[in-house]
This record gives C-alpha cells, sequence and structure tokens, in this order.
C-alpha cells in the first residue's frame, strides 16, 4: 500500500518578532479558509442552456418546456460541479476529507429566462437560455448503507502484513481503497485477482481472507523520506455494481503516486454521480514506521 504522509516539521527556536509574523500569516489564511467554506456552502447564480427537438405533431408551448427542463438540468450540473470545486480548495489545505462533500446536490431556488427561441435554420429546435439560483443540498442522515470498518493493526512497520474488516447493514459491493500522502487513490478489492465484490447484510467479512495467496503489506512511497507516515483506508459500498468506481491502479499489486494512478478529487468526481442514498462509506487511519 502506499503511505499518507502528513507530517510537518516546524522550527522551535525562531525569534518573536518572527513568530508574530508566522501567528498573523496563520490568522489570514484561516480567514482564508473560512471564505472558501462559507463558499462552497452558499448558493450561486448559473448560467445554462438547453435544447429540444419537437415535431410538426408537437405542441411549441410543450417543447420549449423540455428545453427549459433541460436547461435547469444542466445549470444544477454545474452548481454542483462549483460546489465541489470550492471545497476541494479547502481540503488541499486541510487535507479533509473531500469524499464526503460528493454526496451535495442542487436544488434551484429563483430561475431567470435570458432567452427562448427556435432556431433560425431549424425550427423544430427550440432553445431556451436561463439563470438560475442553485444551493446545495444534503441527503438526511441515515439515508446512505451504514458501513463499520477496522485493521488488524493501527500502528505497522514498513513491510508488516494488514488485514481489513468491514460490515455493512445492507446487501451491496464493496470497494476498499488505499489513499496516499500525495492524494493517490489506489483499489485494493475488488481487483483481477479477486473480482466478486458482492456482500450479504451484517455479515463480517475480512480482506485479505484467511488462507489467501493475497498478502496487504505496509510499503511507502517512492521519494517518501519522513520516518513515520499516515495512510488512510476507504471503503465504499453500493447498491449496485459500480464500474465508474474501477479506474484508479490495483495498490495490491505495486506502490502508485499521484502521477500514475487516480487522485481523491476523481474519487470523489465519481461518487458524485451516485445517488447519495445508494452508498456509504467508512475511513480507517493507521501510521508506518520505517
Amino acid at each position: 500500500m502506499s503511505v499518507l504522509s502528513m507530517l510537518n516539521s516546524y522550527e522551535k527556536d525562531l525569534q518573536g518578532s518572527v513568530v508574530m509574523k508566522q501567528l498573523l500569516i496563520i490568522m489570514l489564511f484561516l480567514v482564508g479558509l473560512v471564505g472558501i467554506v462559507q463558499a462552497a456552502d452558499v448558493p450561486v447564480w448559473v448560467e445554462a442552456v438547453g435544447e429540444s427537438v419537437g415535431s410538426e405533431y408537437d405542441p411549441p408551448k410543450e417543447v420549449m418546456e423540455r428545453a427549459r427542463n433541460e436547461a435547469m438540468r444542466k445549470a444544477v450540473e454545474e452548481a454542483v460541479g462549483t460546489f465541489i470545486r470550492s471545497h476541494t480548495l479547502v481540503t488541499n489545505a486541510q487535507l479533509a476529507e473531500e469524499m464526503t462533500f460528493a454526496r451535495v446536490r442542487g436544488k434551484i431556488d429563483k430561475v431567470r429566462i435570458i432567452s427562448e427561441e427556435r432556431d433560425s435554420s431549424d425550427p423544430n429546435l427550440y432553445r431556451v437560455r436561463l439563470r438560475a439560483l442553485v444551493r446545495p443540498t444534503y441527503p438526511e442522515e441515515g439515508e446512505a448503507i451504514g458501513v463499520k470498518l477496522s485493521l488488524s493493526r493501527s500502528t505497522l512497520k514498513e513491510g508488516d502484513d494488514v488485514r481489513i474488516y468491514y460490515q455493512a447493514n445492507t446487501d451491496c459491493y464493496i470497494y476498499i481503497f488505499s489513499i496516499g500522502a500525495d492524494n493517490s487513490v489506489t483499489l485494493l478489492f475488488p481487483n483481477s485477482r479477486m473480482q466478486d465484490n458482492f456482500v450479504k447484510a451484517n455479515n463480517g467479512q475480512v480482506f485479505p481472507p484467511e488462507n489467501c495467496p493475497i498478502h496487504l503489506q505496509a510499503m511507502c512511497l517512492p521519494g517518501i523520506s519522513d520516518k513515520v507516515s499516515r495512510e488512510k483506508v476507504k471503503i465504499i459500498a453500493t447498491r449496485r455494481k459500480e464500474i465508474i468506481l474501477r479506474g484508479f491502479q490495483e495498490g495490491i499489486f505495486k506502490v502508485y503516486d499521484s502521477k500514475s494512478t487516480g487522485l481523491v478529487g476523481d474519487l470523489a468526481r465519481k461518487l458524485n454521480q451516485i445517488d447519495p442514498a445508494d452508498w456509504g462509506e467508512a475511513l480507517a487511519l493507521y501510521t508506518v514506521e520505517k
């Protein structure tokens, strides 16, 4: 597995004036973060264009309504992308879990029609341009799948074996990811050797299973010099088999960095395509000593 390295070193013998300057910088930095967090949670105005093709038998009013609905759908998609991008700025600064934010959806509060027209070259094509005020909405607590997760050991030395224990509260499909210090994401399970990732409700599972030829070992990312690093294991449970979640390198066979596999933001965007009620997550942290 790859390794998280979040250790920061600070000099302790700085002069008082330098310390004050650093404190000022930190305060300004935190103020900036607050602004970003607020930006991720407030409504945004989005402009979008929707089109619909009718026929000589379709009432023009109905075709225009379809074009209007298409424009509103696109506005919500664009707004949700804005919410995620705003939150990504926060997570990059705070090393937070941005996948939780992938549950955000959008609801339109106001719509302002800019134009409604038929295409000049195709009278059957109707086009609507509008601006929509979209605010972020979040799923009700307990709506998603519940997942429990633990590790056989939370403190490891490089080369130590580790097992992952998990259980879901409903029949579902399980995806296990390792998240590295550089936000790189590798897929541990399912993989080319073990492809059946369906589990029954309330049935405790372990990965790798007992008597399995696959062993999960703690490994350091290439180029990491810190003596102690921190790693994350993330489990995603979905109600249906999700091909979109398999776009990452299989970290069980090799250590990958951010240049050779997907990032946390990529996983968040994939999860955002799934209804919040159709997936759940759990996170476990551990440390690795060289």
